[in-house]
C-alpha cells in the first residue's frame, strides 16, 4: 500500500512543475496510481517516471498525465471526450472524473480486458472502452468536447480535427524519435495549433491485436 504522504509528495511535485488546475490535482490525489501497475512496481507508482504495463506499453509519468489533463480540462464543455490509447486506464480514470463520458479506444485486446475489469473495481462507470484501431477516431459519435491521444503519431492527425466540437481541443504527441506535445483548438474562424514541449511516448500503430 502507498501512504497519503506519498500521494501528497506527488501533488507537491506537480505543482512545482507548473500544474495549477486544482480540479486535475484533486482528481490525481484521489485516483490510486498504484492500482494500475504490477504489484512489484507499486512502490514506484507515484514517482515521476513511466512504468511498464505489459504488451510493450507504458503508463505515462504523473506529470505528463496531469499536463495533458489540464489542457483538455480547459475546454468550455465537459460532456464527452475521446481518448485514443486506453493503456492501463490511468489517464482514462482521470478523464472520467473531469468529463461526463469518456470514449476510449485501445488496439490491444488484452489491455482492454484488463482495464475494463480495473475500472469496474474502482467504480468508474462512465468510461466506454472499445477494442479498435483508434487512428480514425469515432466519427459516428462526434463531435467531441476534447480528444486526447496517448501514443505518438508520425504526423498531425488531421482526420480527427473535424471530430472536435467548437471550442474543443485535440491534445497529442507527434513525431518519431523526436516527439513534441501539441494542441489543436477549433475556433469559429478555423483551427489553431500550439507547440508545447518535448515528450516521449510509444508510437501509434495501425490495426488491432
Amino acid at each position: 500500500m502507498t501512504s497519503v504522504r506519498t500521494r501528497t509528495r506527488m501533488l507537491e511535485r506537480l505543482r512545482a512543475q507548473g500544474i495549477c488546475d486544482e480540479a486535475v490535482l484533486s482528481v490525481m490525489g484521489q485516483i490510486p496510481r498504484h492500482a494500475f501497475v504490477d504489484e512489484a512496481l507499486a512502490h514506484k507508482a507515484y514517482d515521476d517516471v513511466s512504468l511498464p504495463i505489459g504488451f510493450a506499453q507504458t503508463i505515462s509519468q504523473p506529470y505528463i498525465v496531469a499536463r495533458m489533463s489540464e489542457l483538455v480540462n480547459a475546454v468550455p464543455q465537459h460532456g464527452i471526450i475521446l481518448e485514443i490509447g486506453t493503456g492501463c486506464g490511468y489517464q482514462t480514470s482521470i478523464l472520467a472524473k473531469l468529463f461526463k463520458t469518456v470514449h476510449s479506444i485501445e488496439r490491444i485486446g488484452g489491455l482492454v480486458r484488463n482495464t475494463r475489469d480495473r475500472l469496474s473495481e474502482l467504480q468508474i462507470h462512465n468510461a466506454r472502452l472499445r477494442h479498435a484501431d483508434g487512428s480514425k477516431g469515432l466519427p459516428e459519435l462526434a463531435p467531441f468536447d476534447a480528444i486526447l491521444i496517448t501514443a505518438a503519431a508520425p504526423i498531425v492527425p488531421e482526420n480527427l480535427m473535424d471530430q472536435l466540437a467548437m471550442g474543443g481541443r485535440l491534445v497529442f504527441p507527434v513525431g518519431d524519435s523526436d516527439q513534441e506535445l501539441r494542441m489543436i483548438e477549433r475556433l469559429p474562424d478555423g483551427f489553431t495549433e500550439t507547440r508545447l514541449e518535448k515528450v516521449k511516448f510509444v508510437p501509434m500503430l495501425p490495426g488491432t491485436v
